[in-house]
């Protein structure tokens, strides 16, 4: 059985300029940098429920690549993925999710296959559109909660000066990670980018 295409990047975030810029937005920010790399543009899909640019990646000659930002709200956006994955016919292995993460150190990198939502409304809202918690998904460190503030208050939240300047490099390396997914599969990915920065 022929391995599934892997052909759809789904960054979540919130719409709305008074979100950008926030910890929950960096998937948004992930495919921004896709889609500024390949020389693509968004265009808005009624059909997907978001906006939807098309490349063909270099390395990737002979697949298309659907990067999607859904325009519902984090905690609505699992309809929109449901849809990208009929639009698209792909199966949900073929549909990276790229997710902020809040319990993992700011930088780090982390691949999963499946697993639970782990808190996160935005996953939490695919799980309840597709039935499985059994997709491909990119969770990006933007930081743990410090102790004693709201979750949900933090991830609105924007970085600190520090982090702002890290932050370019984050993106950086989200985006190559996620052209390893796309061109070597989640082993891959998995060996090369779910490490500490010290390689650990």
């Amino acid at each position: 059985m022929p391995a599934p295409l892997r052909c759809v990047v789904v960054g979540l975030g919130n719409p709305g300029d008074e979100y950008a810029g926030t910890r929950h937005n960096v998937g948004f920010e992930v495919v921004d940098l896709l889609a500024r790399r390949w020389r693509v543009e968004f265009e808005r899909s009624r059909l997907v429920d978001g906006l939807v640019a098309t490349a063909q990646p270099p390395g990737l000659p002979a697949e298309r690549v659907r990067l999607v930002k859904p325009t519902t709200y984090m905690n609505r956006c699992g309809p929109a993925y449901a849809k990208a994955l009929k639009v698209f016919e792909t199966e949900a292995a073929g549909a990276l999710v790229v997710v902020d993460d809040f319990m993992l150190d700011f930088g780090r990198l982390r691949f999963r296959a499946d697993g639970s939502s782990g808190g996160h409304n935005g996953l939490k809202s695919i799980e309840g559109a597709v039935g499985s918690v059994v997709y491909p998904r990119l969770k990006v460190g933007v930081g743990q909660v410090p102790a004693g503030r709201d979750p949900a208050d933090y991830v609105l939240s924007r970085y600190s000066a520090t982090e702002r300047k890290e932050l370019p490099f984050l993106l950086e390396e989200a985006a190559d990670a996620v052209m390893t997914w796309l061109t070597g599969g989640m082993d891959r990915a998995m060996e090369r980018h779910n490490r500490k920065k010290d390689g650990t």
